[in-house]
């Protein structure tokens, strides 16, 4: 070989290995499990209702305010406290990583849009700017995950 196909055989080399890199920190590296459950409903009077879901799933990051996600169901007295949140108005679903399975945001948007699922406002700046909002479905189903609110516009 000569030394030309060396150096692009290198190039090429560098870039698979830079872009595997890169999926890999954009996707897995910085998540990590959320082991508290502690989901609450705010009231428009921003009294907070505590939903002690079950069957709770969460993935957070540090290094964004917005990659929480959540999937979980509540019982129905966690029905009762979600029925007494604030409705959260523009519920913006945010796409998760694709192995946490349990979050569809296009499906989650769909039933929102089609008034399947309910969005409730569990806290409002959870961190500056951002909002944990939740999708609530009748049978008890429940999404949450954080969004920009627009207050740093």
């Amino acid at each position: 070989m000569t030394s030309g196909r060396w150096l692009v055989l290198a190039i090429l080399g560098v870039t698979a290995a830079f872009a595997g890199a890169q999926w890999w920190f954009q996707t897995r590296a910085y998540y990590a499990p959320v082991e508290a459950a502690d989901l609450v409903a705010m009231a428009p009077d921003g009294t907070t209702h505590p939903l002690n879901p079950t069957a709770f799933e969460g993935i957070d990051a540090t290094t964004s305010p917005v990659r929480y996600r959540a999937c979980f169901t509540l019982d129905d007295a966690g029905m009762e406290a979600a029925a007494r949140g604030a409705s959260y108005e523009a519920p913006t679903p945010l796409v998760a990583p694709g192995w946490f399975e349990c979050f569809d945001a296009g499906a989650i948007a769909d039933a929102l849009a089609a008034g399947e699922a309910r969005a409730v406002l569990s806290v409002r700046e959870v961190h500056r700017g951002v909002d944990r909002v939740i999708a609530l479905y009748p049978d008890g189903r429940g999404y949450a995950w954080q969004q920009l609110n627009g207050s740093l516009e």
